[in-house]
Order: structure tokens, then sequence, then C-alpha cells
């Protein structure tokens, strides 16, 4: 990665990654766009932005939101999707469903892919819709 944390891999370079390494960058790729996104919202409380910030990343959301996003993903995303969603991870938090967690980890190493390789319009905009469509659906607690 270069020292501007602007990385640029090809699509090739970027494959080569295990689903899981690919979720693990897009988990705080998405992670640091939502925080971003709340914090932008005006000031409040650092407890009442973490419970906003729980809302968008938690893997139900993250499910139902990609959900929505599937028929608009080109066919080579779609394939990182489902490399992602299909990798089995040793474990999965208790408290979410094995099933929303599978489209999470998908959804979160589509996001890693789009970074690694510099598709930053992309990635922004698929992040901006799953923002709205997890907004739209009131997951908060």
């Amino acid at each position: 990665m270069s020292s501007n944390f602007s990385p640029a891999l090809s699509a090739a370079q970027a494959r080569a990654y295990s689903p899981l390494a690919l979720a693990f960058i897009g988990d705080g790729v998405y992670e640091t766009f939502i925080r971003t996104k709340i914090l932008l919202k005006g000031n409040m409380s650092a407890n009442k932005l973490h419970k906003e910030a729980v809302c968008y990343v938690r893997a139900k959301a993250q499910s139902e939101a990609i959900r929505l996003l599937l028929p608009y993903l080109t066919d080579e995303e779609e394939a990182v999707f489902k490399r992602g969603r299909n990798a089995h991870s040793a474990t999965v938090p208790k408290h979410a469903d094995v099933t929303d967690y599978r489209y999470a980890t998908g959804f979160e190493s589509l996001l890693g892919y789009l970074y690694l390789t510099a598709q930053s319009d992309r990635l922004t905009h698929l992040m901006e819709e799953a923002y709205k469509a997890i907004d739209a659906m009131r997951f908060h607690d």
C-alpha cells in the first residue's frame, strides 16, 4: 500500500486475497464511512455516536442492504460478493444470524475489493446506497 493510504491493486491482485481478508479491510472502510456520516449529522455524545453507528454496521443491517443492492451489481462485483458470502469463518457472533453474517461478510468483501482496486466512485456509491437503505429500514435501537 502506498504511503497515502490509497491502494491501487489490479483486479487480479485484489482477487488473490482471501474473501475474509477483503472483508477485513472492507469492514474498516465501511466503519469509517458510517462514523463520518453520523458525526457530520451533528455534535452528540460518544455513546450516542456509537449506538447510531452500530445500527448501520450490524450484520442484519448490512445483510438487508446488500440484498437490495444485488440486482445493481456488475458480474465482477457479484462474484466478489459471493466469494465473501460463501467463505467460512471460524466463528459467527452470538448475536448474529448465520445467513445475515455471511451476507454481511460478502458485502464487506465487496467493499474491500473496491477499495483495494481504487474504484472509489463505485465504492462510495454502494456505501451511500447501503446507508440510505439501512436508514429507511430503521434498524435503530
